[in-house]
């Protein structure tokens, strides 16, 4: 009897510890980095995934010896954009340069965090022709997007808990795998919770035979044992893809192509790389000339699901769990079938 007691007991640990850091229910979320309007396309694809959380970058911080901290690629919503999404959640993205840092002291960037709330107030509402104030969007959480360093680090905390301060709100911040994996090196945020950016491994013109939007040998460099982080983490995955073009083998720019767009006027010469055999235009804008190198990086369905098998074995998880993907965009759909884009969110519960 003591022996069937004690097997139970056993029995009952082991399946405990086995759910424990398991996702039980994902929230569907995007980002959207654009600063036009969503558009009807977007809207239509929001409500089939069942997208409940947007991440919507507002504008990106910079510094200059003539305007000190400065806003840029500044993206103000109009009303239109979340009129038909009453039950989408809007989360104010801020993305902050880590080279501001080195400029700052406390006293700027006090006025940094009061800017920059300012300017969230602000572009969450607008005035229409009568005077009358209108909410764009309410909001309840508010990310800082930022590749902060070890030498930056203690100012780039000061500036979040100055922001969660002011704005009294919920704080979140982007986790790159680097400050996930070396913790004592590179200190944990003073925010509520964060986002864990699973691309962009490697500098897009740093090596030339890898993928460098999502390598998954890179990966597992950084995801390679079960581990727990002290903050909440959400996940962000790769849906993006571009080009780049060489000339005369010197890096020219970053064109919105696929890999299958290039099949159609480039031929393969190695893995991810194509040479133009025929003078070509794109959109107008962009001039391709024979002999041209292109390498192109996008992200296949069974690569995701790879890095999602990994993330779910080396990552510890609260039952509840927000999965974004950047990002919201045409080019996403036509990547990937809604189905495949469903199953990137479901593959975390099961």
């Amino acid at each position: 009897m003591k022996k069937i007691v004690l097997l139970v007991l056993l029995l009952s640990l082991f399946f405990s510890c086995q759910k424990e850091g398991k996702i039980e229910n994902v929230e569907r979320a995007f980002y959207y980095w654009k600063g036009n309007s969503l558009g009807q396309e977007n809207h239509s694809q929001i409500e089939k995934l069942k997208v409940k959380k947007l991440y919507v970058k507002l504008f990106e911080v910079d510094y200059s010896e003539t305007r000190g901290n400065f806003p840029y690629e500044k993206n103000r919503p109009s009303v239109y954009d979340f009129k038909e999404l009453d039950s989408v959640e809007v989360v104010p993205t801020i993305f902050i340069k880590n080279g501001i840092f080195q400029y700052n002291d406390e006293k700027s960037l006090d006025k940094l965090a009061d800017n920059i709330v300012f300017l969230i107030n602000k572009y969450s509402s607008s005035v229409d022709y009568s005077g009358k104030k209108e909410q764009i969007f309410t909001y309840n959480e508010i990310q800082i997007d930022c590749d902060w360093t070890k030498s930056t680090k203690d100012r780039y905390f000061y500036l979040l808990k100055k922001i969660k301060a002011l704005s009294q709100k919920e704080l979140s911040c982007t986790l790159r795998l680097y400050p996930y994996k070396y913790q004592d090196i590179m200190g944990i945020p003073p925010v509520d919770k964060a986002t864990l950016m699973c691309y962009n491994l490697i500098k897009p013109l740093s090596q030339k035979d890898k993928n460098s939007i999502l390598d998954i040998d890179e990966l597992k460099k950084y995801l390679n044992q079960k581990k727990s982080y002290p903050l909440h983490l959400d996940i962000a995955l790769p849906t993006f893809y571009w080009t780049q073009l060489y000339q005369n083998n010197r890096f020219m720019e970053l064109i919105n192509l696929s890999t299958n767009e290039v099949k159609s006027f480039a031929k393969n010469v190695k893995p991810l790389w194509y040479q133009v055999e025929k003078d070509t235009s794109i959109n107008y804008q962009t001039y391709l000339k024979l002999g041209d190198q292109l390498k192109c990086e996008d992200v296949s369905v069974s690569t995701i699901q790879e890095a999602i098998s990994i993330i779910k074995k080396n990552v510890s998880f609260d039952k509840n769990t927000t999965i974004s993907l950047f990002d919201l965009d045409s080019s996403t759909f036509k990547q990937y079938s809604n189905e495949e884009i469903s199953s990137f969110y479901d593959a975390f519960t099961k």
